[in-house]
């Protein structure tokens, strides 16, 4: 069997020499002060502060409870009744969990064996509320005593959330909602922690119902070390090409990286503006768009499965403050805010990092629509680190402009 050929992505366009390759991208993205945006997340989690206080002006969100309109709560639950005890999905009781984690102590969201993820901890906190029947189903096969979740989007190891929503049903009646949070805090060691829970109408579903989906990426400003394109850059901080680095990459970074070893080297910006990436990002508002381009660990091309289009409801780029006990001023950082119905996998993460070498490169403010045009992913950057991104919240309503964080 020929082995394929794997060449790099030659951009048309007239800044195609001053844009970096996938090497100096990666290296750019990761060779930041990350703890700070760690510590930032962990505090934020905790609930010790704020993230809507870096904005100007000051911010307040209000999240509605996932109840649906057709049918009121307490009304569902007279009417549904049945007579035959546990069996009928409209007999069940539903919670809406709303959690907060730290990106940085789990494996992810999806529970995985031997790995730590947030799914794992909150199915185990849960085996204490399922209903007899289930239980005894599960002890006779072999399973352990948990409950299971629905969730409204997997994050990826090392991505935070503020506001996750997942849910859960059980058949018992006699569970107060304050009677699951405890045991869920209980479990999470402070890594993790309750934001709120409800009961919620039987037909609510953390994902399916959901509207839109908002994430946040903190990108570092300071402190960077400086970006060298030496061509010899083998080691940069904590082994960034090593393979503990690169394992979360997908097989066309991977390889464009290694096409662009030989690649002649010229002077090319080691630097970019926040105020570019603002313009990049606002192209995308208001179009529904597919972002297969943008996406990784999935088919490029498929006939089956789902769809890869878009819709972005709000795209913008801020540079902010973010309160540190050793600089009174705060570090600086650029924020991205992405609001969308849905996203593919490493979606945000794409985004953040070609729109990133594209400003670096002094591209046309069209550039990212060009590229969701592109015949390869390899025209798009690795993904950005995950460290800066998080799951802000997620809505059941309308996306309203006015609660944008970046306006």
């Amino acid at each position: 069997m020929s082995s394929r050929v794997y060449v790099h992505y030659h951009h048309a366009d007239a800044c195609s020499k001053a844009r970096w390759n996938a090497r100096e991208t990666f290296r750019f993205m990761y060779d930041r002060p990350w703890k700070h945006v760690l510590d930032f997340y962990s505090n934020a989690v905790e609930g010790n502060l704020s993230i809507l206080n870096l904005f100007e002006p000051k911010k307040s969100l209000v999240h509605d409870d996932g109840k649906t309109e057709e049918i009121p709560l307490e009304t569902e639950m007279e009417t549904c009744t049945r007579k035959d005890g546990r069996s009928g999905r409209w007999e069940r009781v539903n919670f809406k969990i709303v959690l907060s984690y730290n990106g940085a102590s789990f494996d992810g969201w999806q529970k995985q064996p031997d790995l730590h993820t947030v799914q794992g901890v909150v199915e185990k906190s849960l085996g204490g509320f399922v209903d007899e029947k289930k239980a005894q189903l599960l002890k006779k096969k072999c399973k352990p005593l948990e409950g299971r979740v629905l969730v409204a989007g997997r994050t990826d190891k090392g991505v935070s959330a503020l506001n996750q929503v997942c849910s859960f049903y059980t058949w018992r009646k006699d569970i107060e909602p304050i009677e699951i949070e405890d045991a869920i805090n209980k479990d999470a060691s402070g890594k993790l922690r309750v934001v709120s829970i409800s009961k919620v109408s039987r037909s609510f579903h953390p994902n399916f119902s959901a509207k839109w989906r908002r994430y946040l990426y903190i990108f570092p400003l300071d402190d960077a070390e400086p970006l060298v394109f030496d061509g010899n850059h083998e080691k940069q901080r904590n082994g960034i090409l090593s393979e503990e680095i690169t394992e979360g990459m997908s097989e066309d970074d991977e390889l464009e990286i290694e096409e662009t070893n030989g690649i002649e080297v010229i002077e090319k910006s080691s630097d970019f503006s926040v105020n570019k990436v603002d313009q990049l990002l606002q192209q995308l508002q208001g179009k529904l768009l597919s972002y297969k381009m943008f996406a990784r660990d999935t088919q490029a091309a498929r006939n089956e499965g789902p769809p890869t289009e878009c819709f972005m409801y709000h795209a913008r780029a801020a540079e902010i403050r973010l309160s540190c006990s050793d600089y009174v001023e705060g570090r600086r950082v650029m924020c991205v805010e992405l609001v969308a119905n849905r996203f593919l996998r490493k979606m945000v993460r794409v985004l953040v990092a070609t729109s990133i070498r594209e400003a670096a490169a002094g591209a046309e403010n069209d550039a990212l629509l060009k590229l969701l045009e592109a015949s390869c992913r390899r025209a798009t950057a690795p993904p950005a680190p995950s460290e800066g991104l998080c799951l802000f919240d997620v809505g059941y309503a309308d996306f309203d402009p006015q609660t944008s964080l970046i306006s």
